[in-house]
């Protein structure tokens, strides 16, 4: 069983890394009643400080991770540090009995990914990787419909994760922001757009459909900059990612994502179809709604709009799962099975071939 804590406790969350992301963790957790942010670490104190005083200003600022845990009196930790950092933080945060929330991707590798979770079980920590679209409620609803039978048997998958900020200024300028310059660039522990947003939509497309049982990847960095390069940062990175995939169940489906992808922010589309009807949803039009075409409307092809029920988001999920002991979903196990399509996905790109999981 795993441990838990008195619903009465208060929990004493850590954040670590304090970069953009991390002003969604501390806003979240701070909603959430009896939770305190009780630590801030970054290896850039001035940043961490100023983000301590952002969100209340009460919590202690650490620049050394191990000194965090020992002295720091928390409960559970927040990883929002670059990708690379995921799995030897989240490792010395599980050796020291914390709980733990890491950002996605899980690790930069299925090894180090499916050494975490196993790692969180043989402790018996709560663990959770912060695949946030599943927050939507339409997503679960689907999971839901899939599940019960609803479209017969799947055959079909169409998926997209769309974002433009290498073609427009929408979130800034890349070029002049370290923020979005080291997801460019390999040797900073990026594994472009696919291990950034790419791992997403491989949740999001498989999460009601089942196990991808084969993947076909097509990889590719497009010429940004005269030099490939800005300053320290080699423009590198995969920009664009078409997989081909099989499902577990036998169902075909197309996912793709990409940086260009001009007049899209940051979009999410999914179309499941079976034998017996079909579903789509788009998070740009709603996290709470989605549409079936089901029983007689599949042959005048029309759709009706279905109302999911808010569902708690990931922090909420977190807490609840620490105050009660019941590991959460997604768990690190998860984010290890999603990490092997990721790396089979740039096996594939450099085999020119279909990949199993």
């Amino acid at each position: 069983m795993k441990k838990k804590s008195p619903a009465h406790k208060k929990i004493r969350i850590a954040i670590v890394g304090t970069g953009g992301m991390a002003n969604v963790h501390a806003t979240e957790f701070l909603k959430i009643p009896g939770v305190e942010l009780a630590a801030v670490c970054d290896v850039d104190a001035k940043r961490a400080e100023e983000f301590s005083a952002k969100h209340g200003g009460s919590a202690p600022v650490f620049t050394d991770f191990k000194k965090l845990l020992s002295e720091g009196g928390v409960d559970a930790i927040s990883n929002v540090t670059p990708d690379s950092l995921h799995a030897p933080l989240s490792l010395q945060a599980i050796a020291a009995g914390k709980h733990i929330l890491c950002e996605k991707p899980l690790a930069t590798n299925h090894a180090d990914a499916l050494r975490m979770a196993r790692a969180a079980k043989k402790a018996g920590v709560i663990n959770m990787v912060n695949f946030s679209y599943r927050n939507s409620s339409a997503l679960q609803k689907a999971a839901q419909l899939v599940r019960d039978g609803e479209l017969g048997e799947i055959v079909h998958v169409e998926a997209s994760y769309l974002q433009s900020w290498l073609s427009s200024q929408i979130w800034g300028d890349w070029k002049t922001t370290p923020a979005w310059l080291w997801r460019l660039s390999s040797k900073h522990g990026s594994k472009g757009v696919l291990g950034d947003v790419g791992v997403h939509i491989l949740d999001f497309a498989s999460l009601p459909v089942g196990p991808i049982r084969s993947i076909q990847a097509r990889l590719k960095t497009f010429t940004k900059l005269k030099g490939k390069r800005m300053g320290e940062y080699p423009l590198d990175a995969n920009d664009s990612a078409l997989m081909q995939v099989e499902y577990a169940n036998g169902a075909l489906g197309v996912i793709h994502t990409t940086r260009w992808a001009t007049g899209h922010a940051n979009s999410l589309f999914l179309r499941v179809h079976g034998t017996k009807g079909a579903l789509r949803l788009d998070l740009d039009k709603s996290y709470n709604e989605l549409e079936v075409c089901l029983g007689e409307d599949i042959h005048k092809a029309k759709w009706t709009t279905l109302k999911a029920p808010q569902t708690p988001n990931i922090y909420e999920r977190f807490i609840t799962a620490i105050q009660t002991g019941k590991q959460g979903e997604p768990d690190f196990t998860r984010g290890a099975e999603i990490q092997k399509a990721l790396d089979a996905c740039f096996e594939s790109d450099h085999l020119g071939q279909a990949v199993k999981l």
